[in-house]
């Protein structure tokens, strides 16, 4: 198939049968190539580079319009229609149905997946991202720490409603691996490893926590998606 997407003109598809990913390994990147990993869905992988501002590339705009990573596009979406689509969580959502795969289909556990994704997209990335902003990138030098203390206060306070969820549980959802864990727990990782926030946020309290994010990073799929696109 031939795309004329603005899109492949600047990352050409080698393979424009497969899906198509504009992506960073950032916690929200990861999140899909995880997922198409976990899925086995073929797909190509295009590195979004914010060193060059490749987000803000007219091609890139033209795709996702809020300049933020990932996208996707793929050449097979519904109808046999092709589909292009930003904002990770739907992209986990429409993957989840495309596939029949990590979200019940229907009653009580498949609204329950989705508050727990949302409640990732609505709370966890927002509030671990401005605790790495104020801790270690730019906002590390204000002198004035309240900022940055509020988004430790939120970040533990949200880690001890995971930490209550997973006790007994051995996911999210419990028994069932879903793309709640897959969008919580590239968060998690991101908190403590590349922000290094582990003794702000008192990681050691959060031991349901831990357990389920070494299950996580364990698994071979997640250990191939938090590498995509590489660099």
């Amino acid at each position: 198939m031939t795309w004329t997407h603005p899109i492949t003109a600047k990352w050409p598809a080698r393979h424009p049968e497969r899906l198509q990913l504009y992506s960073l390994a950032t916690p929200n990147g990861v999140k899909v190539s995880i997922a198409l990993e976990e899925m086995q869905l073929p797909y190509e992988a295009h590195l979004v580079s914010f060193a060059t501002n490749d987000q803000f590339s007219p091609a890139f705009l033209a795709l996702a319009p809020n300049n933020k990573i990932p996208a996707i596009l793929d050449p097979q979406g519904p109808g046999g229609q092709p589909l292009v689509l930003f904002e990770s969580g739907a992209i986990l959502l429409y993957l989840a149905e495309k596939t029949g795969q990590f979200l019940p289909r229907e009653g009580a556990a498949r609204y329950e997946t989705l508050q727990w994704l949302m409640w990732q997209m609505g709370g966890v990335g927002p509030m671990f991202g401005q605790l790495g902003f104020f801790h270690k990138y730019a906002g590390k030098d204000y002198e004035d720490k309240r900022p940055r203390d509020r988004y430790v206060a939120e970040s533990r306070r949200l880690l001890g409603v995971l930490e209550q969820r997973l006790a007994g549980r051995d996911w999210v959802m419990g028994s069932e691996y879903t793309i709640a864990d897959m969008a919580i727990f590239p968060w998690v990782r991101n908190l403590v490893e590349h922000y290094g926030a582990g003794d702000l946020v008192g990681w050691g309290d959060f031991a349901q926590v831990q357990r389920v994010l070494a299950a996580f990073v364990a698994r071979p799929a997640v250990q191939r998606g938090l590498v995509v696109p590489a660099a």
